[in-house]
């Protein structure tokens, strides 16, 4: 008993003794009074603040819109809700009510602000197209979380110490403003997971940057003249906040983990049926959906047969869920340097980042799909390559005489570029004969829709006039076959499934 109790004095002396030094080192330089006058004057609402406000919200929808990282950062930079966030956490320390309404009004008229001015401009523009950096914001997960609490503690220290510069890097770090202007976005074009995920993210930076901060005074002094009930009251506070972002956070980090390797693994699985030169040149997969939708468009020097079946095969025993797989194959001529050539082209594009071909691709996109009856994101471009891939939508009364015709079309409005409209499964034109010789033009437009499908034809009819027909259709590259049929027509089946 004596040892034991020996070794409790010698833990209560040593626990006072660190708290005398960080009392006497740490926290006896700090200017408590005039770190929190200066959060007052700083973190309340004026008109220099709503100004701030208009123009990081005005940049940070451009910069998103455009997108630029550049010009997100520059709205980053502006960061006018940071210091109501941080006048939060340290009115959190101090018990001062009047502070966290101070704060909290800013906080929530100036965010509302935002997400207005921002569904505004989104409303107007012709620009609606959920880019890269917007997609970004829509996810966040436990390591948003881990940076937001960093930032948080760099942040405080900043304000406490005086060093302006730290809090400007947290100003970019944190990022405050964006997921705002996405939530904008979301709600001007009516996309509930956009604005959900966006405003989550949002939240998590606001919840815990304030929590934390509020932490961070409290270690330096703020708030000394709390009882230990209220200290007790803010730890607890700080602590089940915190844990209630990490848990869904983190099983948000663990889904995502689990679609990154399974994204890889599809990738594998979707080049396996083709030669080692073939590429991928764009893959789509919406792992909300069941099955998992998987779309692909891939660079082949030739054809692969039944390559849907032999990469679900693959892929779905590697991912462990049912797939919905379909693969478009655009097939590389090997005059045009083949599929390393488009690779190098591709790599280049990527190294260079956004170009003005962007623009260019974007018009393509468009224009293809007006023709197409389909959304321009439905449509494949590969502005490496400058080839376009678009799967048209079933036109009432349409045949495919008509889908030819669109095919055409853009095909002479898109000069310089190769594109390959896929016809939806519309019925063969029947085989008309001059003598003994079938019509071209019938010829003609099956081979462009069994070539464009990757589809076998089967030629039904008496064998003397199916020969010549299966004949002229292997000559266009189509997979025809014959069968008996009547002897004074011939007609033409679509056969198995699309390659």
């Amino acid at each position: 008993m004596a040892t034991t109790g020996a070794s409790v004095r010698r833990r209560r002396s040593t626990g006072a003794t660190l708290r005398r030094w960080w009392s006497m080192k740490v926290t006896g330089g700090v200017a408590h009074a005039e770190v929190l006058d200066r959060l007052t004057a700083q973190s309340g609402w004026s008109g220099r603040y709503l100004f701030h406000i208009v123009i990081a919200a005005g940049i940070s929808i451009l910069g998103l819109l455009l997108p630029s990282s550049a010009v997100l950062i520059g709205a980053m930079l502006i960061s006018p809700l940071m210091m109501p966030i941080l006048g939060l956490g340290f009115g959190i320390a101090t018990f001062d009510l009047a502070e966290i309404r101070r704060a909290g009004l800013a906080l929530a008229l100036g965010s509302l602000i935002a997400i207005v001015l921002s569904t505004a401009f989104v409303a107007v523009s012709p620009l609606q197209t959920v880019t890269g950096e917007i997609a970004a914001r829509t996810r966040p997960n436990l390591f948003d979380l881990m940076v937001a609490m960093l930032s948080a503690i760099a942040g405080a220290y900043g304000v406490i110490r005086g060093q302006g510069g730290t809090v400007v890097g947290v100003a970019i770090a944190i990022a405050l403003m964006p997921p705002l202007a996405v939530v904008g976005f979301g709600i001007a074009t009516w996309n509930g997971p956009v604005a959900g995920g966006a405003l989550l993210l949002f939240m998590t930076n606001l919840v815990s940057m304030a929590l934390v901060a509020g932490g961070m005074a409290r270690l330096y002094g703020f708030g000394s003249h709390l009882s230990p009930q209220q200290t007790r009251l803010q730890g607890t506070l700080i602590v089940v906040g915190l844990l209630a972002l990490a848990v869904p956070l983190g099983i948000a980090l663990r889904q995502i983990a689990w679609e990154s390797v399974a994204r890889r693994q599809i990738r594998e699985a979707v080049l396996a049926p083709f030669p080692r030169e073939a590429r991928i040149s764009q893959l789509d997969i919406d792992f909300d959906t069941q099955p998992v939708t998987v779309r692909a468009a891939v660079l082949t020097p030739r054809f692969a047969r039944n390559a849907d079946g032999a990469a679900i095969r693959a892929a779905g025993s590697a991912v462990g869920r049912r797939l919905d797989l379909h693969i478009d194959q655009l097939r590389v001529g090997e005059d045009e340097g083949g599929p390393q050539a488009a690779q190098i082209a591709a790599a280049r594009t990527t190294d260079l980042g956004a170009t003005p071909a962007t623009g260019e691709r974007d018009r393509v996109a468009r224009r293809i799909a007006l023709l197409a009856g389909v959304a321009p994101d439905a449509v494949l471009v590969d502005g490496a390559t400058r080839r376009a891939l678009v799967r048209m939508a079933p036109l009432p009364g349409a045949t495919l005489a008509t889908y030819r015709a669109l095919a055409d079309r853009a095909a002479a409005e898109l000069d310089g570029w190769r594109l390959t409209m896929v016809p939806p499964v519309t019925a063969l034109p029947p085989i008309a004969f001059d003598g003994d010789t079938p019509d071209a033009t019938a010829v003609s437009l099956a081979g462009w829709a069994a070539t464009t499908r990757g589809q076998p034809v089967i030629v039904r009819g008496a064998p003397a006039r199916t020969a010549p027909v299966v004949e002229a259709l292997r000559q266009k590259g189509v997979d025809a076959t014959a069968e008996r049929g009547p002897a004074r027509s011939v007609t033409l089946d679509w056969g198995g499934a699309a390659q």
